[in-house]
């Protein structure tokens, strides 16, 4: 799962990345909101957890512009302040969460399990459906109503994005965002590699969907 940390407090972000990281989670950390809001446009975040007080742009203006973008991405909010009003102000701005510091590591844990149970992934069920395929979203497993084959760890994490996105088009350089992380130096060869993996598997177990490409573009998704 990957998640988007703007906190601009260097000691507390670089101490929750690491707690995060060991609790499997991927994290990109930022320390203003003219970053935050950048990186998060991108659309490519499970979670976003966000200090309200930042330099440049505040955390509540931060999540409005990403409101008023159509990105439903849940948010945490991490702030100093208490008061009932502020807490009703971050919410009524598009926040699903809320929370006071200081906070134990154990909590935010918590509510991050909870955001992710209820996103639009039916991860509940630990399925993602598209045309005549399923994900297991556990298991790795791609399957038909005739046969099944295991997915690699990264060709999983591409055919899930594509699976959260039905129909859009994703350009290469999201994928290698979403995949490898802002800082790999993956190529666009390296995703044109994986793309035809999948275009083998989803062929071998007989699924009448494709990975089209649009050229200049990127790839979409189709049945």
């Amino acid at each position: 799962m990957k998640l988007l940390l703007v906190e601009d407090e260097k000691q507390l972000s670089e101490a929750l990345s690491e707690i995060l990281i060991k609790n499997k989670f991927s994290v990109d950390a930022v320390y203003d909101g003219e970053d935050g809001l950048d990186y998060a446009l991108t659309d490519i975040y499970d979670v976003i957890i966000l200090d309200i007080m930042l330099p440049k742009l505040t955390g509540l203006e931060v999540l409005r512009k990403l409101r008023k973008e159509v990105i439903s991405t849940p948010v945490i909010l991490l702030t100093a302040k208490s008061q009932i009003e502020d807490r009703v102000t971050g919410l009524d701005a598009g926040a699903d969460d809320y929370l006071v510091k200081p906070f134990a590591p154990e909590e935010l844990l918590a509510r991050l399990r909870a955001l992710t149970r209820r996103k639009g992934e039916v991860i509940n069920e630990n399925i993602l459906h598209f045309g005549d395929v399923n994900l297991n979203i556990q298991s790795y497993d791609l399957e038909t109503a005739t046969d099944s084959i295991r997915l690699t760890s990264k060709e999983f994490e591409i055919l899930r994005y594509f699976m959260q996105r039905p129909k859009n088009v994703v350009n290469k350089d999201d994928l290698i965002a979403k995949v490898w992380g802002y800082d790999s130096d993956v190529e666009h060869n390296n995703i044109e590699v994986y793309i035809s993996f999948l275009r083998k598997k989803l062929s071998h177990i007989g699924s009448k969907i494709t990975i089209s490409t649009i050229r200049g573009v990127g790839y979409r998704l189709e049945e």
